[in-house]
């Protein structure tokens, strides 16, 4: 049976998806979710309807600017670690009985606006957007890895570098946990397991919005950030490690100097 969250009249309208923060607290909003951990569809007051999910995204359909600024309002309690910039992006949603469900360029092309087809919707909407504060956040990592890597060829390398490729480190595992065990960007939707008629629409959309291609790609460039980390931590232990050799061989050498000149100088001065 479908349930209806938007008004079924509603023939052509904007879904947008935004990423507000870390985490959503769905149980304070009194979630009446289908699943523990899947996602709260709700209607908005003034119209509309809201889809979130508790890695933070909330995916709004057909809801006005005033509207959603109100939403997001009375949400904020309820959002963990708040981004300081939420991520957007949007499509249009159209709504045709006859026509095959499919993305056309910008265009959601559903067959009515029933909450089950909403929420696949929302659901690849809300993993694109986080995918897209991913692929940024990496980016950057590795425009600050970069000089790093150059400063690598030199001889001079302190704790100061090491402590800032461990810190570049630590937010591509957070990053890659994340990705796999709070957002499980490559699992399908819970609502699919009532709906199996809708696998062909969550196949369709998932490939148009080439989800599982950008979570392959980021995670191979998490391994490489990884890889790039682990390997000039390395290199800089080996430095110091040989480094600490230097010093001993020095001591040494100090030591046997110190000796031969007791044994000889001062013996004949006997």
């Amino acid at each position: 049976m479908t349930t209806q969250i938007l008004s079924p009249e509603a023939r052509e309208f904007t879904a947008r998806a935004i990423l507000i923060g870390q985490r959503i607290d769905l149980r304070a909003l009194g979630s009446t979710q289908r699943m523990a951990g899947g996602p709260l569809a709700v209607s908005v007051r003034g119209g509309g309807a809201a889809v979130m999910f508790r890695y933070g995204a909330v995916v709004l359909f057909d809801v006005q600017p005033l509207e959603q600024d109100e939403f997001l309002r009375q949400l904020r309690p309820r959002v963990l670690e708040p981004a300081a910039e939420p991520e957007v992006e949007q499509v249009t949603v159209r709504i045709d009985p006859e026509a095959k469900e499919v993305l056309e360029g910008n265009t959601v092309i559903l067959k009515d606006t029933g909450t089950e087809r909403l929420e696949i919707v929302a659901d690849i909407l809300s993993k694109s957007v986080i995918l897209a504060r991913y692929e940024s956040t990496v980016a950057q990592t590795f425009e600050r890895i970069e000089p790093f890597a150059a400063e690598l060829t030199k001889e001079k390398t302190g704790s100061r570098m090491a402590h800032e490729l461990l810190s570049h480190l630590g937010s591509a595992l957070l990053i890659e946990q994340q990705m796999v065990g709070r957002v499980q960007i490559d699992d399908t939707p819970e609502v699919l397991w009532d709906r199996p008629d809708l696998e062909r629409l969550f196949a369709r959309l998932r490939e148009e919005f080439e989800i599982l291609e950008r979570f392959t790609a980021l995670n191979r460039k998490l391994e490489l950030v990884s890889r790039t980390v682990e390997t000039a931590l390395g290199l800089i232990q080996a430095r110091r490690s040989l480094r600490v050799e230097w010093y001993i061989v020095i001591l040494i050498v100090f030591e046997i100097c110190l000796t031969l000149y007791q044994m000889f100088w001062l013996g004949a001065g006997h």
